[in-house]
């Protein structure tokens, strides 16, 4: 078995064993993988063909599709765990997305990449180039991020939605990172939300 990203590694660690789970821009699955091994009911959506067959041939169930399109075809309540890593940032709607995974899961994970991370901020003031760290590893021009957020506007974000934080984790490469000063110490970070 692979070596989970830090953030899918956290996920993972804190779904319950025998959950019923979506990961919504499951990639290849191997999030879902590790998931099925601990006894979880497994399901995936993911936008790239060529991940979906990888994933398919992992003898997940993955079926191809859209967050910003598809979800609104889930049932509400129908998993326990909606998941959505390093996507929120390319959906073309992140507000609907999270409604809607809200809606299809009890609980919600969440990660993204924090766009006011200190190596970022100083590549951009500094350099004058919008950055390639190895968490943004692509050229402005290759990157499928649409939404750049920070720590502090997710917060913000789901205050004013009047969405629950369970619980939060900010992260440095695979370092955890502490609350103090998050937006600008974290390159990732995860949140667990309710409605």
């Amino acid at each position: 078995m692979s070596e989970l990203r830090p953030d899918l590694a956290i996920i993972a660690d804190h779904v319950a064993p025998a959950s019923r789970v979506l990961d919504v821009g499951c990639g290849d699955g191997e999030l879902m993988d590790v998931l099925r091994a601990r006894g979880c009911d497994a399901r995936g959506i993911e936008i790239d063909p060529r991940n979906v067959s990888l994933a398919v041939t992992r003898g997940l169930s993955v079926v191809q599709g859209d967050a910003d399109t598809d979800l609104v075809n889930y049932p509400d309540n129908a998993f326990d765990y909606a998941i959505l890593s390093q996507t929120l940032q390319t959906a073309r709607a992140p507000d609907q997305v999270l409604t809607e995974l809200l809606r299809i899961g009890r609980r919600a994970f969440v990660s993204f990449p924090n766009f006011a991370y200190w190596r970022v901020r100083l590549s951009l003031a500094w350099g004058g180039r919008m950055p390639v760290t190895p968490a943004l590893p692509v050229s402005w021009y290759e990157t499928q991020n649409i939404h750049q957020l920070t720590i502090d506007d997710f917060r913000a974000f789901v205050k004013e939605r009047g969405i629950t934080v369970e619980q939060a984790w900010f992260l440095t490469g695979a370092r955890r990172r502490g609350e103090a000063a998050a937006n600008l110490r974290a390159e990732h970070a995860v949140f667990l939300l309710r409605r």
